[in-house]
């Protein structure tokens, strides 16, 4: 039987639940089990415990019918429960570095007391770790055994679930559970704190809470927010209710009634602002409460301290509202002055765009941009394309910048950004395709549909991540991030990997749409006839082996520099290698030195031919891998400055481990290393397609061919998407 039993609940918390189960996993004191329990979470959270499970004995997952709430998650985790005690923990909060020896030992040290109270650091979605106001009262409280009679102030500890640990025999004895609605898990600590014959305190920060994103209108976040029209305040007097119930039939717990019921009235006095609807019947509900279980000998402080507790307590709803309209008056009387704003003047286009977005959406209308706005290419093209097929009454149009017009096929439909029709298009268009951001000016109208296609799979942070990282963000507005992305309604996912890190990276409500990415369908399409057509058009001869070398821009430099001596590297594989030199989109005019075995492709306009056409690829710490390794061909790391680039740029794997599933093939980190693993066959060797291999099934998992068809039919036909199959 384990001493501590660790219950996580879970609800969309993809990108944030890898890292809350390491945190246990990983403690010092493992005399634990650890129950994760998941309701069929729409992001796949219960996939990773499914992983978790696999992996260690301690973690067991528990998959509850989808619905079954915050309550019914808790309750579930409870009852499997077989440790002497309980500790409840976030799916996207941390135990940090200690803290379950931490707690075992104060335990013991304390004769094992029914209940321990811990402290917690509270980490802002936005922002680091900082010490609470409940850590402070810890280590304000004395040290051994107390009681609530003996010590109100235990209730000034945020009454949440996931900073006490519970005695097995206390909850199971007094049957606690965790109650419906947004205030079931207050309750519940609060009755743990009420039933405890004896009460320990932990002055020390066990968990770091870590703030969740609400994006606006996050109907689907989580089930356990508050709602946001006054029904929450009503809900929370029969939640108290019950509990001063539950105090009531345990004769044992007279001496906390007081307690309970002046923090109750201090609550639901709190609450009377947030009452937007049927206020008189809250300040009833209020006062009945008061009438119900207001202990003898209660008394609320005289004067104005005390006057709108009174007033609450005897039911003076007029009296109350009167004080609300002068104390409103008084607020709008002070704050007139900065009530008059000028207006910023309208340009004729931003007019027309307004009165553009007054018209219906064209429900057969879909726009695409990929690059902002390079040209036709990567993952919208290969939807574009294949919408063409499966939904021709959608029609798509592009947006293609005025310098970028010319290499549009003539059959394709495209607008210039800052026209006439470009501002009609984003008013009455129902569709939106992307592979990075659309412009701060899109304003997305009801109904209207953004899908975020991405265009890559990441090894380097991403999005929010990069907040720790300085010389990665470049001055990047991350709030102005965030509004672009709660225009997402689809993020399209490569793999798990890219799934869990882009709900970590990009917190959103977008749906995460994991069918691979479209541009890859051409690697499971493509014939032989293709591919020796691209050869061909490239100037590869047969029989000539040929290796693509792409390697990423850093963004803490200016330009392209090539940490591979091509002409000895050439020089060295002899003439019957040819090197196709990839820099990366960002750098203009890479430089490429002359010689007969390179190949400039930096302007090639698709690095899926590119791909096709190479027989092995070199790269450093380029997304392009992850595409290449769907064809299942020889992949060389080059990484002369791993361990710059990851301290600089922040890395989300550690891709020279090793380790199957990490590191993709050979590994070097000069020229002369680079030229010996392609000239004694190591390139090729079983140990690197056993690497290969496991990366491709770790990265490659949807490479069937289907993937823009997936998108199509879900987004665009409201379709279930077609089921995966290896090509």
């Amino acid at each position: 039987m384990p001493r501590l039993s660790v219950i996580i609940p879970v609800r969309r918390a993809r990108g944030q639940l890898r890292a809350c189960l390491e945190s246990v996993l990983a403690q010092s004191f493992t005399d634990i089990e650890v129950i994760g329990v998941d309701d069929g979470s729409p992001d796949g959270s219960g996939l990773l415990l499914d992983e978790f499970t696999a992996r260690d004995s301690r973690v067991q997952a528990i998959h509850l019918p989808p619905g079954a709430g915050a309550d019914g998650r808790r309750n579930a985790g409870a009852e499997r429960a077989v440790g002497d005690y309980l500790l409840f923990l976030e799916g996207d909060f941390v135990h940090l570095p200690g803290a379950l020896r931490a707690v075992a030992d104060r335990l013991d040290a304390t004769g094992g007391p029914d209940l321990l109270l811990f402290g917690h650091h509270r980490r802002p979605f936005r922002g680091r770790p900082r010490p609470t106001r409940s850590l402070e009262l810890l280590g304000e409280l004395p040290d051994g055994r107390l009681t609530l009679a003996g010590h109100p102030g235990l209730l000034d500890i945020a009454p949440v679930s996931w900073n006490r640990a519970v005695r097995r025999a206390l909850h199971e004895g007094e049957k606690l559970v965790f109650g419906p609605g947004p205030h079931g898990e207050r309750m519940y600590a609060l009755q743990t704190l009420a039933a405890a014959e004896s009460v320990a305190v932990l002055p020390t920060a066990c968990v770091e809470h870590r703030g969740r994103r609400r994006p606006p209108a996050a109907a689907d976040v989580a089930d356990t927010a508050e709602p946001t029209d006054g029904s929450a305040p009503h809900e929370l007097v029969d939640a108290y209710a019950g509990l001063m119930e539950f105090v009531r039939d345990r004769p044992l717990l007279r001496p906390v009634r007081t307690p309970l019921f002046e923090r109750a009235a201090q609550e639901l006095l709190a609450g009377y602002p947030a009452v937007t609807r049927r206020r008189r019947h809250y300040v009833r509900s209020v006062a009945a409460f008061h009438r119900a279980y207001r202990p003898g000998g209660q008394h609320f402080p005289g004067g104005a301290k005390g006057l709108r507790a009174r007033l609450m307590g005897g039911g003076r709803y007029v009296v109350l509202g009167a004080l609300d309209t002068v104390l409103a008056l008084r607020r709008r009387l002070r704050a007139a002055p900065g009530a008059v704003r000028a207006r910023a003047g309208r340009t004729l286009a931003a007019r027309y765009y307004w009165w553009q977005r007054r018209l219906p959406l064209d429900p057969g209308l879909a726009v695409y941009a990929a690059y902002w706005n390079r040209g036709v290419s990567c993952n919208p093209e290969a939807v574009f394309r294949r919408a063409r097929e499966l939904a021709p009454q959608v029609r798509g149009v592009w947006v293609v910048s005025k310098n970028q017009v010319d290499a549009v096929p003539g059959d394709i439909d495209h607008v210039v950004p800052g026209t006439r029709r470009y501002w009609q298009l984003l008013a009455r268009a129902t569709y939106f395709f992307n592979n990075v951001n659309f412009p701060d000016h899109l304003v997305k109208r009801p109904g209207q549909v953004h899908v975020m296609t991405h265009h890559g799979t990441p090894l380097k942070i991403m999005g929010l991540d990069q907040q720790d990282y300085p010389a990665a963000a470049q001055g990047l507005n991350f709030d102005r991030l965030l509004q672009r992305v709660d225009r997402w309604d689809w993020s399209v996912s490569a793999n798990p990997h890219s799934t869990e890190v882009w709900a970590r990276a990009y917190p959103g409500t977008a749906r995460s749409l994991e069918s691979g990415y479209p541009r890859n369908d051409v690697f499971a399409t493509a014939t032989d006839e293709r591919i020796a057509e691209i050869r061909e058009s490239l100037g590869i001869r047969p029989g000539r082996r040929a290796i693509l070398y792409a390697p990423t821009h850093r963004d803490y430099e200016a330009g392209f520099t090539s940490r591979l001596d091509l002409v000895r590297f050439c020089e060295a594989l002899g003439p019957d290698t040819v090197v196709l030199v990839r820099a990366h989109y960002f750098y203009e005019g890479a430089g490429v030195p002359e010689h007969p075995s390179l190949l400039d492709v930096c302007g090639h306009p698709r690095i899926e031919e590119l791909c096709l056409a190479a027989d092995a690829l070199v790269t450093d710490y380029s997304s392009v891998m992850f595409d290449y390794a769907h064809l299942d061909r020889p992949i060389v790391v080059h990484a002369p400055d791993w361990e710059t680039y990851r301290t600089v740029r922040g890395v989300c794997f550690d891709l020279l481990s090793g380790k199957p599933g990490d590191t993709p093939g050979a590994v070097c980190a000069d020229t002369e290393e680079l030229a010996r693993i392609f000239l004694d066959g190591s390139w090729e060797s079983p140990a690197n397609e056993a690497l290969r291999a496991a990366f491709r099934a770790r990265f490659c998992p949807y490479g069937d061919g289907r993937a823009a068809e997936r998108v199509v039919r879900r987004v665009l036909l409201g379709q279930a998407a077609p089921a995966v199959g290896r090509a």
